[in-house]
């Protein structure tokens, strides 16, 4: 992956297949393998039990797709993620993407205590220790607005060579933010994220990230026409391709899902998307 980052711009897709179920993830590979350069396997407010990451991404390789694996704190503490980050590069996953979490009260497990035992910063050196690709994400919309540049330059530091930009509202302020970034110092890879809406569904999902920010009247636009799969997918096309336009943005993430059951419909949008970009 290192070596691809180098070479061309890459798309990462979010994997979309249901949670805890194997058939799901042989189906939702079929459909993106041959498309997206990796997919991003973390989770959703609406999944927070997952397969471990592991054995998850030993079954989505099985599809024929390379697998940049999320791993948070928020379930986990250091042994927990030492163990983890091993098990990960004996599979010989694309990337570790560290993340601090969001709380357990947030999404559909707040039953369960949260660990928090290390942040993103702390498990991105493990990771970089365990040889992995590092990547970890910044919200340049969310406060401390003015502070995320330099939180990017400890993460940096710490082992991290690759940022995903979370939703900032558009191509304006991820150019912003990684101009500011680069400015302080900052060589990493940048991978602008990119909201994927085809329907209703896919749009309450997206509507669960804690630190969403859309470009004015992009969930309208898509939900308003006569064909919403196929005006989602032309708008992220579009809004990929200013993204790409960015001095530093070396890839994009194709980001969301969608209502359980539609996952492979869902699939079937992200691999068009790519095939576009």
């Amino acid at each position: 992956m290192r070596a691809l980052l180098a070479q061309k711009t890459v798309v990462v897709a979010d994997f979309p297949a249901a949670a805890l179920s194997a058939a799901s993830i042989a189906e939702c590979g079929a459909i993106l393998a041959g498309h997206a350069d990796a997919v991003l396997a973390g989770d959703a407010g609406n999944a927070r039990v997952q397969f471990p990451p592991a054995y998850r991404a030993g079954l989505i390789q099985a599809t024929g797709l390379e697998v940049w694996s999320g791993l948070t704190n928020r379930d986990r503490n250091r042994v927990a993620l030492e163990g983890e980050l091993s098990a990960l590069a004996h599979v010989g996953v694309a990337g570790v993407h560290c993340v601090t979490g969001d709380h357990t009260l947030t999404g559909e497990r707040p039953d369960a205590a949260p660990v928090f035992d290390l942040d993103s910063t702390r498990t991105a050196a493990l990771a970089r220790a365990a040889g992995h690709l590092v990547s970890v994400g910044e919200s340049p919309a969310t406060p401390p607005t003015e502070r995320r540049p330099s939180r990017l330059l400890e993460k940096m530091h710490a082992g991290a060579e690759v940022c995903f930009v979370n939703h900032a509202g558009g191509a304006a302020p991820v150019r912003q933010f990684v101009e500011r970034s680069q400015e302080l110092g900052a060589t990493m890879a940048f991978i602008a994220c990119v909201p994927v809406v085809v329907d209703r569904e896919s749009a309450e999902l997206l509507e669960t990230f804690t630190t969403l920010t859309l470009p004015d009247g992009y969930l309208q636009r898509i939900l308003a026409a006569r064909d919403p799969f196929a005006e989602g997918v032309a708008a992220a096309v579009e809004l990929g391709r200013e993204l790409l336009e960015i001095e530093g943005v070396r890839g994009i993430n194709l980001s969301g899902g969608t209502s359980a059951g539609l996952e492979a419909w869902f699939a079937e949008a992200l691999a068009r998307i790519s095939d576009e970009l």
